[in-house]
């Protein structure tokens, strides 16, 4: 029995790194779960380079020597909460709001 032992360790070890090899992390039957992985990265990306090149133009006219009133009043608006006395300005009520409402009447 003594002669086997080896051998049979040698068979086990060349087995385990058999499946490993396909089926590990790396393996060669993963490949479609990298090639979905790289897809979804890869529009990841395109969706950050958007925003990123949405957000650099914004900050250019926000820039002192390219300033756009415009976008400075937005933005002052939206931060402070302030309206223009000539805007209209229509009030939604949310649902937590509408489900208070009910619940108290």
């Amino acid at each position: 029995m003594k002669p086997y032992l080896p051998t049979a360790g040698l068979a086990l070890l060349i087995l385990y790194l058999g499946i490993q090899a396909l089926t590990g992390q790396r393996g060669l039957l993963s490949g479609a779960e990298r090639s979905d992985l790289l897809v979804r990265r890869e529009r990841q990306l395109a969706e950050l380079s958007r925003e990123h090149a949405e957000l650099s133009s914004r900050v250019r006219f926000l820039k002192s020597h390219h300033l756009s009133r415009d976008l400075l009043e937005e933005r002052a608006r939206v931060v402070l909460g302030f309206s223009d006395p000539r805007d209209y300005v229509i009030r939604v009520s949310t649902p937590e709001r509408i489900a208070t409402a009910s619940a108290a009447a």
